[in-house]
Formats: C-alpha cells, structure tokens, sequence
C-alpha cells in the first residue's frame, strides 16, 4: 500500500524507480505497491542527515520518461532533475540488439562514437561491445570445430577474425571519447555545485534576511524553479547538498508560519498542483501502454514532494489519500504487463524450440545425404539462424538451455556436413582418376576417321563423362578443359570430312538415279539380261548418297528383283565387275544367306513327302513338288559354285 511516510522516510525505504521504473526487466516479476510514508517530524540537526519533508521516496538520480505534453504548465518536464549525476542521454531502456547480425552491431557501435556526447551512451556501446564479442567468439568456435572435424590437430588450429581489428579500433576510440566526456562532464559538475550553493544561499537570505516589500510567494518560486533546472553534481556532493536545500526550504516555510499571508498564498498554489497530479493520474488509469503509465506515475510522485508540498490541513489527508489510491489501481495493472510480456516470452521459447527441431531435422536427413542436399541445407540453417537472432527474449529459466540447445544443434549440422564433404573429398579423387582415363581415350581417338566406330564412342565417352561425380575443384576446369578440347578435335575433323564429301553424294544420287531410271525400261527381250549386268557393275561402283535420299538403293534393289524375274535368272548368277572387297564380301554373305534357306526349303520339302505312303516320282500327286526339288537342287548348286568363285577371287 502506498502511504505518506516515504515523504520523510527515504533512507529506510527502497527508491521507487529503482525498484519499479528504471530499468525494463524482461522477466517483469511480481512487485510490491510503493509505499510512502506519513510525515514525521524532525529536529534540525537531522535534517541535514536524513531526508527532508517534502521529499518522496522517487528516485532524484534518474529521470522518468516524461510525456510530450506538460502535466502541469509551470513545470517543464524535460529539465525535471535534483541535481544528482545522471545520464541525459541514456535509455531507461536498452535496445535489444539479439537480433542484429556482427557487420550491424558494429555499424551501431560506430554510429555511437560519432554522436555528440559519445561518453554518455556507454551502457549502449558496451551492450553492443559484449554483443559483438560474443559473435566472434562463436565462429571462432565454428572455424575451430570445422578445423578439428577434418582430421587436424586442435593445437595447430590458428585464426584471427576478419572483423576483430575493427572492433578493436572502435573499442579505442571510444576509450578516448569517454575519457573526454568523463573530464568534461567533471567541470560541468564543478560549475553546477557552485550555481545550486549559490541558490541555497539565496533561500537561506530569503528567511533571514528579507528586504521590506519582498514578494516571497513569487521568490520561492523563483528559487524552486532555478534548483530544478540547475545542471548535475558529483554523486558525492549530492546528497549533502540536496538535504540542505530542503533543509533551508523546511526553515522557509516555518518563517512563512509567522506570514499567515503568504502561507494561505503558497497553500492555494500548491493546492492547485496536487489536484492538477491528481486529474493526470486519472487519465494514467486509462493509459494503454501500461509501461507509459507507471513511468509517468513516478514522475507525478516527483512532481507532488517538489511542487505540491504543502497544503492546508483540511485538504493534506483528502487529496494524499485520493493520489495513494490512484496510484495503487494504476501499480495494480503491472500484473498486465507481466502477463503480456510472459505472453510473448512464451510464444518466443516454442518458436525458437521449433527452429532448433528444424535444425536438428536437417543434421539427420532420412535419406543418403548428396551435394545439392547439404547445399540447399546450409542455405537453409542460415535463414533459420538469422530468424532465431530476430526473435525476442525467453523466460529467463529457459534462456541459458535455449541458447544451448540452438549452439549444439548449430555445431553438430556443421559436424555432419564437414564428415560429408570429407567423405566426398574421398569420392571426388577417384572421379577425378576415372575422367582422365576418358581423357586419354578422347585423345587417342581424336585424329581417327572410322566414323561407324569413333561416332559412337566419343558420344558413349560424354554420356559416361556425365555419370562420374564431381572432382576436385582446384582440377574441375582443368579436367573439362581437356575433355572439351578433344572431344572438339574429332567432332571438327568429323564435320570437315563430311563436308568435303557432301557435294560427290549429291551427285552419286544422281548418276544412280539415271541407272534407276535405265533398269525401270528394261524388258525381256535378247541382250536384257548383258543390259543387268552393265547397270549392276555401274551401281557398285556408285559411292554414298545423301541420308535423306537413301530411299533410292531399296527401290532399285526391289526393281532389279522384279527385273531378274523377268528374265528368269537369279542375282547371283550376274556378272559384276570392278566389285571392292567389301562389296565382293557383302555379296558372298548374301549368297550363302540364301543358300542356307534353299537347303532349309529343300529339306522341308522331302520331309513333308515322306508322309505319303507312295512316296515316288511316278505318283502324279506328287509330280509338281519332285520338279519343284530338282529345280531348287539346280538351283543351289548353281549358287554354291558362284560362292566359290567368289572365295577362289575368280570374279576379280
């Protein structure tokens, strides 16, 4: 419960901003009402030792975050202090740069040294200093880890940060940007202790040696109002000097009970202050922001033992115990802003928790684990890495194993993907032994122009070339470069040789087109038969024609069948000269190809005769087939002869 004896009672009780106000904490734990004391009244000796009167138990040392708008007209907030050293610049509250990556804490720390005042930042600078530190401690750690997991000695491992010789310079030049400001801020100190020594001694002259006709009401405010806006002292000389002001202001005020006058003037004036706090802090119970609230509640406190102090005895308890009670509803709502920073906290935990599972799904893959994989994965743990450092703060319980369990899952990924790039270093030198043999064999053959052999193994040797993994990469150019240069070489003499001889196959399908067109006229007559034979030898002697017009050799191959037919001789029976090895060899195939399916013929043929019980050549059943076997016989041997004078080379 609040009550008023933390008026005079300050140095037994906790100040409130340090215990509500000054600093945010993350876990926000329960906190107990402000209490303020009733007002005791003391001797003068111990004024000068214990707190005054009219002030309450806030904390003077540091301000509150005051509201753009002035709570009350005479008073500006902004310069609203005791005196006490403080830091103008500093935030009540730190950022938190948990989310901001090492080249972005650094940008920050150098944006503090160069602001006006950089001394006056040092809580940030060195929030961002340990922050910085730490993520170069952690890839240390990673480099370290990555070293030792490829089979080196720990005791070899050596590394230097490429971003620790400019967090260095910054940590320097802001050393020397402190000393300046420290030294600085000391003669201000000096200057401000002789101002605020010079008021005391204007309020001690205004009880005790008043000028007739002096406007005490309008001095004391004067002098009120110089004491708060007068700059800071040096921590030691504060609180002598602040007892005594209050004590010289206890004695003003006691000389002021001789001036009923004045007395009835400062109590309206004061009166009109309290009802002003009052007003405000009804409108702080409607506050949204709850943390607004209770900052502005303790500069209202601030403001009643500096302002409001005192006031005639009928309204002293009224409007004290009106302030009290706004002030416990509006503490009350801290369980709000407890519960909404839990909240968050929570749903913080379980998504960092889901990160980590991530990461730890992407360390064990349920299948065999190839290049692309752990590519697509270390892109993967980065954009998770980079969004666990985004979110914000844990319950305090669970933020140390957190943390752990994010580093560990982070290190054991990197663990898995060094054993597999190890594994694959591996794998990789005898790729790079099997792709120089298809080199050696790519050059041996390159200068070759049997085509129907060569064709076909530069395209099987690319085909294979793709099927052999990744090799080295200090060797993957070189080896390709190689591969190509030879696989070139062929294919360009292969064009170069096809090209020469394009032009003489477009003019064979010419000239073979012509005999095409002589054996289509030819007939039965007396001389066909020499006829053949010319347009036979002539097309041997034809080299290749185009791919697209090789339709012409079936044609005339089946024009010559129907042409023989006509003339009652069989092709091998042709005279043909001039015929090459190959064509010769491709002519004795073809002859005993069809002197084995006329032996397989004659011999279906008396196997079917044996069926018949009268099985001889009288039989007039079977006359027809005897002459068919005799005329296949003839036949065969006449074929088996022509085969022989091939083989013997008495057609050349």
């Amino acid at each position: 419960m609040i009550t008023e004896d933390s008026i005079s009672d300050h140095n037994e009780k906790k100040p409130v901003t340090e215990e509500v106000f000054t600093e945010k904490n993350t876990e926000t734990p329960a906190e107990k009402p402000v209490e303020i004391a009733e007002e005791k009244p003391e001797t003068s000796a111990e004024v000068l030792q214990e707190t005054p009167e009219h002030q309450a138990d806030v904390d003077t040392q540091k301000s509150a975050e005051i509201p753009q708008e002035k709570v009350l007209s005479e008073i500006d907030p902004e310069k609203a202090d005791d005196g006490e050293p403080h830091d103008l610049h500093q935030e009540d509250e730190l950022e938190n740069v948990a989310h901001l990556t090492l080249p972005e804490v650094l940008q920050e720390m150098e944006t503090v040294i160069n602001k006006e005042n950089a001394g006056a930042y040092f809580r940030n600078f060195n929030q961002l200093k340990e922050q910085a530190n730490h993520f170069i401690h952690d890839e240390t750690e990673d480099q370290k880890n990555e070293f030792v997991s490829a089979g080196n000695p720990e005791e070899n491992f050596s590394f230097h940060h490429p971003m620790q010789a400019k967090l260095s310079s910054l940590i320097h030049i802001f050393r020397e940007k402190n000393d300046e400001y420290a030294k600085l801020q000391e003669e201000n100190h000096s200057k401000n202790l002789e101002e605020r020594q010079n008021i005391i001694e204007q309020l001690k002259n205004l009880y005790t040696h008043t000028e007739a006709g002096t406007n005490l009401f309008k001095a004391i405010r004067e002098i009120k109002e110089a004491w708060k806006n007068a700059g800071q002292v040096a921590k030691s000389e504060f609180k002598l000097l602040n007892n005594n002001y209050f004590h010289h202001l206890n004695q003003f005020y006691q000389m002021l009970d001789m001036n009923k006058e004045y007395m009835e003037q400062e109590y309206a004036h004061n009166l009109e202050k309290r009802l002003h706090i009052i007003e405000r802090a009804k409108e702080l119970e409607k506050e949204p922001a709850v943390q607004k609230a209770l900052n502005e509640l303790q500069y209202l406190h601030k403001l009643w033992k500096e302002e409001a102090e005192p006031v005639a005895e009928e309204f002293r308890e009224k409007t004290w115990e009106e302030f009290k009670e706004l002030s416990n509803k509006i503490h009350e709502r801290k369980s709000e802003l407890s519960a909404q920073i839990d909240q968050e906290q929570q749903s913080n935990l379980e998504k960092k928790n889901k990160i980590i599972e991530e990461i730890k799904k992407l360390s064990l893959p349920e299948k065999e684990a190839n290049h692309n994989y752990w590519q697509n994965a270390i892109k993967k743990i980065e954009d998770l890495r980079t969004e666990f450092l985004k979110l914000g703060s844990v319950p305090r319980k669970e933020s140390n194993q957190n943390w752990n369990d994010f580093k560990v899952n982070l290190r054991n990924f990197n663990t898995k993907k060094n054993e597999f790039y190890k594994g694959l270093k591996n794998n990789q030198q005898t790729n790079l032994e099997e792709k120089l043999k298809l080199i050696q064999t790519a050059k041996d053959n390159s200068l070759s122009e049997d085509w129907e052999i060569t064709v076909p193994l530069f395209k099987k040797l690319q085909e294979d070339w793709k099927k052999i993994g990744h090799v080295p990469r200090s060797m993957t150019n070189k080896v390709w470069d190689e591969f190509r240069e030879a696989c070139n070489t062929f294919f360009n003499n292969y064009r170069e040789k096809n090209n020469a001889v394009s032009d003489n196959w477009k003019e064979n399908f010419k000239n073979k087109k012509q005999l095409l067109d002589q054996l289509k006229e030819i007939t039965d007559q007396e001389g066909s038969i020499e006829k053949i034979e010319a347009i036979k030898t002539s097309w041997n002697n034809i080299g290749k024609v185009p791919r697209e017009k090789i339709g012409i050799n079936t044609e005339f191959n089946k024009t010559l069948r129907e042409k023989l037919k006509l003339n009652k001789i069989f092709e091998f029976d042709l005279k043909e000269e001039g015929l090459s090895e190959n064509q010769l060899t491709d002519k004795a195939r073809k002859i005993k190809n069809q002197i084995a399916d006329l032996e397989a013929e004659i011999v279906k043929m008396e196997n079917n005769l044996s069926f018949f019980s009268n099985s001889n050549r009288e039989n007039p059943l079977l006359k027809d087939t005897f002459e068919k076997i005799d005329e296949k016989k003839a036949q065969l041997e006449a074929m088996k002869l022509s085969l022989h004078k091939i083989l013997s080379g008495e057609n050349h």
